[in-house]
């Protein structure tokens, strides 16, 4: 039986089950709306999830322009990038309510907590107790059916073939899941496709727009009316027939829409559009348990809440969610399920997916994204006003993904910023923003064909070469005088020797000394480190110690102690290896080990292949030698890593445990920066993070000798992304099939030529050759065309045997449509010192940081 409460609630649900949602609000209208990515870790963007990003990447919020076609589940109207905002920042005096669509068009919602469940009516809002905590609820049909109102539908014609038609068809289904109606015109023999359902005409013009950004060129009919269930798609039969004729005799007689009809508004203000119309519902919910059956049932839309939010939050399909989770049935006969909740609490749930604290752990780069999430909700709220709810929590928007997903770093952010959106003329921002942005942001009006003063081309870093100060480590030592290239590697060698204890060496280098002999005093001082650090006795040399041969057998004995060559080496392969001018000239009892030198690199033969064995080496052949030997055989105490970005003159490497820890530098260390394949002496080194360095640490603990490899990804702010440089090789088949709907009626492919890139450097017009004309891709449809992370690229190509094309080689920076803030790009530029504020300022032409509530 049931409770008190429980009749409560029905009778409340049945006084207003037939009322709408009250949910409206002033929203300006807008035409297409293109957000980008989260941003995550290279682990949480591997091809499992990511569009590699993936549900796509979801690496910093991936926008529909490169995204799959999205699911059933997510068919609503794309909108602009640009808009007007509905209120100007004066009149935001109190944090907003956001509606958030978990998921539409689903048959079946359990909504449930681990407290006791309330329940009200979305009118009411008079929440009453359950008596349980799990409900199902699932929308069944309440009465006969009514006239439809649903007259329109989207049209392609004049087709040639069956074939043809059929073939747009799948194309169609595959990019936006909607299913398509063969028809024959009889009067001109052409084919067509009537494409998803009967639909309203603001429904039909926003098919459209969608249809048409995706390639097709469609127009929208008038058919007559007919009694039709909603959301129903008419069955496609496997030939023509005497109906799809007649249905084609009232086509006709339509004309399509004019492009500035596309978007017809309701009501005297043309801004305001209703979350549901006022009509006699046609379906009703029905809540159920697993044990009690039925619970209630009403057609006006239902709130649910817990008793106890901050314990025990509301859930939905078992994932909590901070405010109230609203169900109501849609226009498809199907649930929409909502979370109704401050703007704040939605901004936490959205920062921890687009930009992870794990992966990029910076307070100020969260704040700015903070600010950016809240900025775009502020500007965009309302933008599926139509269909019930505000935003989605898909990329398709911003990433939201509730409770359970929020961590403690980035609701600091989201705390310390509360009420903060930026501003241009005193209006919110569409804060757009992409995950990786290659080193530069785009133009807006080269990717969405839509000028954005704000939104315009900047560099991913601080401007200037102070932007490289933060990072640079200095020494006091002057570098070696070296300007004859042969004795670069020697500088460095001479370096790493004496940071290891060699002391008899010149406390400069330079070339002269490099160039002059070595005395057999000097030659015995340096064999004797070599002992030391071999462990090997120090058996006493003639004075013949500084020439070839001599020095050969010396080296061997300090570093092995015992006949090596002699013993591995026969006589064959002693004259094998042995291949100089001069080898005569080398003593029978030296042969077998200068020729283990020489095979193995250490003893250097001058360009003539010459020895030289009768004359004293330099010091710069004698000091090579013993470097190279004692680094192949692990006895100097040189370390390797891949530095962090350096603080402060200090060295950061990543620690064992997967720490930075910082490395006191000498002021007097040994500084050499890779150019090229050579290691040049400097003064000073910049470490933005990702080089591999080689480094020593004296008896203190301190860097006394570093050398420097440049970092792969370069010094721009998003280097720290996984997807900062990549590559992608396609064969022509597969680039043809990729640019399939974008490029028609070309034929094969020949090639592909850029004709123009942007401000960013990013392809703006792609020319597409092939053997039946050209077609041109443009705009921000380029990469998503290609099925690229980016149109950041430049192309090469492979060719075969016949000098035919087969492969084309993209190389590419960056992940997303570049425009606005670059996500990981904001982290960069916070490890570089800046404040939230300069990062939005940063990305965000000409805008203002307010506290709007």
């Amino acid at each position: 039986m049931r409770s008190i409460a429980v009749s409560k609630t029905v009778a409340l649900l049945t006084l207003t089950s037939f009322f709408v949602s009250g949910f409206a609000l002033a929203q300006q209208e807008r035409r297409e709306e293109v957000r980008p990515r989260r941003t995550q870790t290279q682990a949480e963007a591997e091809p499992s999830r990511s569009d590699a990003k993936s549900n796509g990447p979801t690496l910093a919020g991936k926008d529909p322009e490169n995204s799959p076609p999205p699911s059933k589940q997510w068919q609503v109207a794309d909108a602009s990038i640009t808009q007007i905002a509905s209120l100007s920042t004066s009149t935001i005096e109190h944090e907003p309510i956001m509606r958030i669509a978990l998921a539409t068009d689903v048959r079946a919602a359990t909504v449930s907590t681990n407290s006791q469940l309330l329940s009200a009516t979305d009118l009411a809002q008079t929440f009453v107790p359950l008596d349980v905590a799990r409900v199902r609820v699932e929308a069944r049909l309440l009465s006969p059916l009514p006239v439809s109102n649903e007259n329109f539908t989207v049209r392609i014609a004049g087709l040639a073939t069956r074939a043809e038609a059929e073939s747009q068809a799948r194309l169609i289904r595959e990019a936006t899941s909607e299913q398509s109606l063969v028809f024959l015109d009889v009067e001109t023999e052409t084919w067509g496709l009537l494409i998803g359902p009967r639909r309203s005409r603001e429904a039909a013009d926003i098919a459209q727009v969608r249809l048409e950004d995706a390639g097709f060129p469609v127009t929208v009919v008038d058919l007559p009316p007919t009694r039709q269930a909603a959301g129903h798609i008419p069955s496609q039969p496997s030939s023509a027939s005497r109906t799809d004729v007649a249905s084609n005799a009232e086509l006709k007689k339509s004309s399509s829409v004019p492009a500035n009809n596309r978007v017809t508004s309701t009501g005297t203000n043309p801004y305001v559009r209703l979350a549901a119309r006022s009509s006699i519902p046609t379906r009703e919910l029905v809540a159920s348990t697993a044990t009690n059956g039925k619970l209630f049932s009403s057609s006006a839309p239902v709130l649910f809440a817990s008793a106890e939010e901050a314990k025990a939050p509301v859930r939905f399909n078992d994932k909590p969610y901070r405010g109230r989770i609203e169900v109501f049935a849609n226009s498809r006969g199907l649930l929409t399920v909502v979370n109704v909740i401050g703007l704040e609490d939605y901004v936490r749930g959205v920062v921890a997916n687009e930009l992870s604290p794990g992966g990029y752990p910076s307070l100020e780069a969260l704040k700015a994204q903070a600010i950016a999430a809240r900025t775009y909700a502020v500007r965009n709220r309302g933008q599926y006003i139509s269909q019930g709810f505000d935003l989605l929590p898909t990329t398709r928007s911003q990433v939201y993904r509730g409770l359970s997903s929020e961590q403690a770093l980035s609701t600091r952010a989201v705390d310390d910023t509360r009420g903060m959106i930026a501003t241009f003329a005193g209006q919110p921002i569409n804060a757009l923003y992409t995950s990786t942005c290659g080193g530069r942001t785009e133009d807006a009006s080269n990717i969405f064909n839509e000028e954005v003063p704000y939104l315009h081309s900047r560099e991913c870093s601080i401007e200037g070469h102070r932007g490289l100060q933060p990072f640079t480590i200095k020494s006091v030592r002057e570098p070696a005088e070296i300007k004859e290239e042969q004795h670069l590697p020697a500088a460095r060698l001479v370096a790493e020797l004496m940071v290891n204890g060699f002391g008899a060496i010149a406390a400069r280098v330079s070339d002269s000394w490099l160039s002059a002999p070595a005395s057999p005093n000097e030659v015995r001082t340096w064999l004797g480190f070599v002992a030391a650090l071999a462990h090997q006795p120090l058996p006493s040399f003639a004075d013949d110690v500084n020439r070839p041969s001599q020095f050969a057998t010396a080296l061997s004995a300090v570093t092995f102690g015992e006949s090596r060559a002699d013993t591995l080496l026969n006589n064959v392969d002693v004259e094998y290896f042995l291949a100089i001018r001069d080898a005569g000239d080398v003593p029978a009892t030296n042969r077998a080990d200068v020729a283990l030198m020489v095979r193995d690199g250490y003893l250097s033969v001058f360009p003539d292949i010459s020895l030289r064995p009768r004359e004293p080496m330099s010091r710069a052949r004698v000091l090579r030698a013993i470097a190279r030997l004692l680094e192949n055989r692990g006895l100097l105490q040189m370390q390797k890593a891949t530095a962090r970005p350096a603080a402060d003159g200090a060295l950061i490497v990543r620690s064992s445990k997967g720490k930075d820890q910082p490395v006191r530098v000498s002021s007097d260390v040994y500084l050499f920066r890779q150019l090229g394949e050579i290691f040049y002496p400097v003064r000073s080194v910049v470490l933005v993070g990702g080089e591999p360095i080689t480094f020593h640490l004296n008896s203190a603990g301190a860097v006394d000798y570093l050398e420097v490899r440049p970092a792969p990804a370069g010094a721009a702010a998003d280097r720290f992304s996984p997807f900062s440089h990549w590559t992608n090789e396609l064969s022509p088949g597969e680039v043809r099939a990729r640019l399939g709907r974008a490029a028609q009626g070309i034929g094969s492919l020949v090639d592909l030529r850029v004709v123009s890139r942007g401000a960013s450097r990013r392809v703006i017009d792609l020319e597409v050759i092939g053997t039946d004309g050209i077609a041109h891709v443009r705009g921000g449809r380029i990469r998503s065309a290609l099925g690229l992370r980016e149109q950041l690229f430049v192309i090469d190509r492979k060719y075969d045997a016949d000098g035919r094309v087969a492969a084309y080689v993209f190389t590419g920076r960056g992940w997303g449509h570049g425009v606005g803030m670059c996500q990981v790009g904001a982290y960069g530029l916070a490890r570089q010192g800046l404040s939230y504020e300069q990062i939005l300022k940063a990305y965000y032409t000409g805008i203002e940081v307010i506290k709007a509530y």
